[in-house]
């Protein structure tokens, strides 16, 4: 095994048995096709504005995590969708068109051109989010406080780890 790459021999795993990896595996499967389906993004353009399309809500949930650390631009829309950054702008403009985006000048770089939400978009964002958080809620009212504490802790770590081992794939090629 090339010692450069991430990925892991499962009989060295000290991280759980064998049959417990086996069922995050089976259960990561099932997550799969229920995020493959996006049915909460589904929901919630259903419920808040059927006139988008669920990649509107990922240019969205975007620019708002790329925004807590400074200036949004296409390109950073295209790189953290994983799309070509043509793609990218092509979907940005629809959301200019429709007014749910606008352009503006950078205030770090006048040259530079940076995409921030209208108040349409902070409130379909708020409403978008009202809905997953009325979905999740309604999934885990039947579990303990102290469950749900230890799994949002547990889940984030977990898909932290997912992305870091991803952005490993990404530096190999």
């Amino acid at each position: 095994m090339n010692d450069a790459s991430p990925i892991h021999d499962p009989s060295q795993t000290s991280g759980g048995t064998p049959e417990a990896i086996d069922r995050v595996g089976q259960v990561m499967s099932r997550m799969r096709m229920m995020i493959g389906r996006r049915i909460i993004g589904r929901l919630a353009i259903q419920n808040v504005a059927p006139d988008l399309e669920l990649s509107h809500l990922d240019v969205l949930e975007v620019i708002r995590r790329e925004g807590e650390k400074g200036e949004v631009t296409v390109g950073a829309i295209a790189e953290a969708m994983r799309i070509d950054p043509s793609r990218g702008s092509r979907v940005v403009a629809e959301l200019v068109s429709r007014g749910v985006l606008r352009r503006d000048v950078s205030q770090a770089d006048a040259r530079r051109s940076i995409v921030v939400t209208t108040e349409l978009g902070d409130t379909l964002h708020r409403e978008i989010k009202d809905v997953k958080m009325s979905i999740i809620t309604a999934i885990l009212s039947d579990w303990p406080s102290e469950e749900v504490e230890v799994f949002s802790r547990l889940f984030d770590r977990y898909i932290g780890g997912f992305e870091k081992f991803y952005q490993g794939q990404d530096k190999l090629g």
